[in-house]
């Protein structure tokens, strides 16, 4: 049946009129069947019986031409007829049609809100995802140096404390490239002016840091140039073996010396150590007399203050300037700085602090060289986060015990058995004493840096029905006061 709107906005057709289509007449003007009216209402009655047979509602008045029928019985449970019911079509004018009620206008505002919190999640994820790809990639990979350890395997110690770990931290002294500001090219070669065997825990419970001079007099194995030619196996001052054979060359001289297995390694160069420190807003030091040294690029009064990166790299790295001149007062300053940076950090909330670790973790990937077991941002991250809830009064720094060398006052030698009881309580994962250097109770030629005695002057090992001391050593911790306060 054609439908009874017109297909434009406007008043209905009436369906009475016999000429028009929706009446319910012949379209060509023939005579409704409603104006032949049967007489006794038989014709009335034949579609009641036959809507009662079907289970349908009878039909009312009208229902043959299109006009409105009876009210739907309530056994039909159907709803009742739109005008339109017929042939689906909309209400007979756009005013007719349904409006949006407040729930619907609800659901609409759940739908815009859950797609824009979704678009926000990817731009995030994305985001995320490209931080992550860039600190990632800054990292650089010392593959020959892997090979090397790897050729040698034979020759190195085992681990024997399972989950504690040993990692050899380079500071690289190149003069080439950005660094050349600092002093002399020697056409690219490299120095390790800093060398620290970190000793994690394996219960993550305290970090040991010791510093290894560059003047100490060592057994340095045959190693492999760069240009692959191998050197002799020789005695000489400590930092030539990064000159001869790079990183592989002074891990296999620090095993040697110590006995303990280095499972890792990081080099760093000056400019990442320089931009740590701006990353963290400075550290701050404490100057007992004013600085002034031009070659370091240090200028600074007495007192408490805090230094910036380029300040920093300067005060960590003046030998003649500050105190005695001597490099063992220049180690002792630079483990105070790494304990000041460390609290810093931890203090400030800078490792839990995805905001603030960025600028950090981006200026240390930038210089850093990796062993392949830690060149990833998620291998930096476990390192990090196993080490953000030791507490600052035991991150510790020493340096190995030694005096100065027979043969040449300039150089350093261990003394014994002072550092092979240091060594041996690392390589084992057992605690070790680090106390100021005026409170250790040594009068040999260890004072001032190192006593295999306790505070109390009583010898290790000493029976007297109570527990062994642990060794101690002259040394400082990351939750000393700068300025001793």
């Amino acid at each position: 049946m054609d439908a009874d709107v017109s297909d434009s906005p406007g008043t209905p057709a009436e369906p009475d009129r016999p000429d028009h289509p929706a009446g319910g007449g012949p379209a060509d003007g023939s005579q409704d069947a409603s104006e032949a009216a049967p007489q006794d209402g038989a014709a009335d009655e034949a579609p009641r019986a036959s809507a009662a047979a079907d289970g349908r509602p009878e039909p009312g008045p009208g229902a043959s031409d299109g006009g409105p029928g009876p009210e739907p019985d309530a056994s039909d449970n159907r709803p009742e007829p739109g005008p339109d019911a017929s042939d689906g079509a909309g209400s007979g004018t756009w005013g007719a049609r349904p409006q949006l009620g407040p729930q619907g206008r609800g659901r609409h505002w759940l739908r815009w809100t859950a797609l824009a919190a979704a678009f926000l999640v990817l731009v995030a994820a994305g985001a995320g995802w490209w931080l992550y790809k860039k600190l990632d990639g800054n990292i650089t990979t010392d593959t020959s140096a892997a090979a090397e350890l790897k050729a040698y395997e034979r020759d190195r110690p085992l681990p024997i404390a399972r989950n504690a770990q040993n990692i050899l931290l380079i500071g690289s002294d190149t003069r080439s490239g950005e660094n050349s500001a600092y002093g002399r090219d020697d056409g690219g070669s490299q120095r390790s002016d800093t060398t620290i065997l970190l000793h994690l825990a394996a219960d993550r419970g305290s970090a040991t840091a010791v510093s290894i001079p560059r003047d100490l007099m060592a057994e340095i194995p045959s190693c492999h140039t760069a240009d692959g030619k191998a050197t002799n196996k020789q005695f000489a001052q400590f930092n030539s073996a990064f000159e001869l054979g790079g990183t592989a060359c002074t891990i296999r001289t620090v095993e040697k010396m110590t006995g303990i297995r280095v499972d890792h390694h990081m080099v760093i160069d000056f400019n990442g150590f320089k931009d740590m420190v701006d990353a963290v807003d400075g550290v701050e030091v404490c100057l007992q007399a004013p600085v002034d040294d031009p070659d370091a690029h240090l200028k600074l009064p007495a007192g408490r203050q805090k230094l910036d990166g380029e300040e920093a790299l300067g005060y960590v790295r003046a030998r003649k300037s500050i105190g005695d001149g001597s490099d063992t007062e220049r180690m002792d300053r630079q483990q105070k700085f790494l304990g000041a940076l460390v609290n810093k950090m931890q203090s400030n909330g800078v490792l839990l602090n995805p905001t603030r670790l960025y600028p950090v973790l981006d200026a240390a990937t930038k210089s850093l060289t990796t062993d392949p077991d830690l060149d990833s941002l998620r291998d930096l991250y476990d390192l990090v986060r196993g080490m953000r809830n030791v507490p600052t009064e035991k991150v510790q720094f020493l340096t190995v015990p030694r005096k100065a060398y027979y043969a040449n006052p300039n150089r350093d030698e261990l003394v014994q058995p002072d550092a092979d009881r240091l060594f041996a309580q690392l390589r084992k994962d057992r605690p070790v004493a680090v106390v100021p250097a005026e409170t250790v109770n040594s009068g040999d030629s260890q004072a001032d840096h190192s006593s295999g005695k306790d505070p109390s002057g009583r010898e290790p090992g000493a029976t007297d029905g109570s527990p062994t001391p642990d060794p101690t050593y002259s040394g400082s911790n990351a939750a000393d006061d700068p300025c001793g306060a």
